[in-house]
């Protein structure tokens, strides 16, 4: 493996995009840095350091967790990526329900242009939104339990300043996953994820060392826990790879074909479907279905209210329970919107190919469902085990959430696909021009 990362400074144009995507990152991490006009550093380094680690695991945090800190810091670009995310995954989602939207997606180049300028726009809306709450937060940060002054100078201006500057911030960062997408190596957007939910990974291993430091002279965890911590993040990890790389292999036979002096078909080939095909996106709903209640009935003045609002805090037996129903309906949810077998049934039958054993066109496709429901339940049951890991760890096993959340759920998710997806590109580019991959066969596991 070391020897492939070697390998990849002598090609002159991976070098280039490699750089590149280094400098891209760079401008990245500046961007969620720079705190917001207008807000008082002194108060706000205060304020950091008196929730610093202490993120829970709500909708919010969400965002932190994306833009690697900068909400916390207030910083300019505080939503990072995920008012692009939102817009994507509302824009991927109505293409299956509005059919203008779904007569563009199948108009090649132009179409799928076209769905990138409406999303840019709904960005820039979402974002605008975000960006506006954001102020009037910062203005009044009592209702969330800080005692400090943030924003000395308040108002209109503040406001206007702090929406402009959010939507520059965000447009920024969407710029950069483009540039890296087409300049560099990986999925630029993907990527700019990944970098952000690393970045905290310092503060979290700071944070895993004072787990075992004595607290007056008592220590909470032993060298048994370490062994424990260390080898459950290793075989969740390896859950994690299989659950990404796993998939269910179809076989196609396609018929032969004579035009001309050319003969075409006649191969047999399979369809991969994906074990875990709605990938993060089941987590994040979720998590954002069971933060607005929580947050509103902690608001309301009766006592229930505020009782099952507390039910609903991260890792107890309500919220868990809630978390794992919802995680597996959104995968069912996903799949239904996002796999269509009978279009696929149809493309088949329209090229010639057909799954042997199963009669083309609709026979096709109730066998093309009926697979995919079984092994989109197998999927959502891991996908589910491991979202709710680190809730688990914090709320019952004492561990920090800062550390938790690297032993499961979005992160750890995120963190394997882009490695995965990233080690597949520069590994394409060793093997055309004759290098070993990381792997001595050339090959990825789980790759044929």
């Amino acid at each position: 493996m070391l020897s492939a990362f070697a390998n990849s400074l002598k090609i002159p144009e991976l070098r280039q995009r490699i750089f590149f995507t280094l400098s891209m990152i760079f401008v990245c991490r500046l961007v969620e840095t720079v705190p917001t006009p207008g807000i008082d550093p002194g108060a706000l380094q205060r304020v950091i350091a008196d929730i610093e680690g202490q993120v829970s695991g709500g909708f919010l945090s969400f965002i932190d967790l994306f833009s690697g800190g900068a909400l916390s810091r207030c910083a300019v670009g505080a939503l990072g990526i995920m008012p692009y995310i939102s817009a994507s995954i509302i824009l991927q989602m109505m293409t299956a329900i509005v059919p203008t939207l779904e007569r563009l997606a199948r108009e090649g180049d132009a179409g799928r242009q076209k769905l990138s300028q409406y999303t840019r726009y709904l960005t820039i809306v979402i974002c605008g939104i975000q960006g506006f709450v954001l102020a009037l937060t910062l203005e009044r940060p009592g209702a969330l339990g800080i005692n400090e002054v943030l924003v000395p100078i308040q108002g209109w201006e503040f406001r206007i300043m702090t929406v402009l500057t959010q939507i520059a911030g965000t447009m920024l960062m969407m710029w950069i996953g483009e540039q890296i997408t087409e300049r560099g190596i990986g999925n630029g957007i993907s990527m700019v994820i990944t970098i952000n939910i690393v970045s905290r990974l310092p503060s979290a291993l700071y944070a895993a060392i004072n787990m075992f430091k004595p607290v007056e002279g008592v220590a909470r965890f032993t060298i048994f826990h370490l062994i424990g911590l260390v080898v459950g993040f290793f075989l969740v990890v390896a859950a994690t790879i299989a659950l990404t790389q796993a998939q269910r292999k179809i076989p196609i036979n396609t018929t032969k074909r004579v035009i001309g002096r050319k003969v075409y078909g006649g191969q047999n080939t399979y369809m991969p479907l994906r074990v875990n095909y709605s990938g993060v996106m089941p987590i994040i709903f979720s998590s954002v279905m069971l933060a607005f209640p929580a947050a509103i009935l902690r608001q309301l003045p009766w006592d229930f209210a505020k009782t099952i609002g507390v039910a609903f805090n991260i890792g107890e037996p309500l919220y868990v329970t809630c978390d794992a129903l919802l995680i597996l309906f959104f995968s069912y949810f996903w799949v239904a919107t996002q796999f269509n077998p009978l279009q696929i049934a149809d493309d088949l039958k329209r090229n010639g190919g057909y799954v042997p054993g199963i009669r083309p066109g609709r026979p096709t496709a109730e066998y093309l469902d009926k697979t995919m429901t079984r092994i989109t339940l197998i999927g959502a049951i891991f996908l589910t085990a491991i979202a709710i890991l680190p809730s688990i760890l914090a709320r019952w096993g004492s561990v920090p959430y800062l550390v938790a959340q690297f032993f499961g759920g979005t992160s750890l998710l995120i963190i394997v696909g882009v490695v995965l997806d990233t080690m597949r590109q520069v590994e394409s580019h060793l093997l055309m021009r004759n290098y070993d991959g990381f792997l001595r066969k050339g090959k990825l596991r789980g790759r044929k």
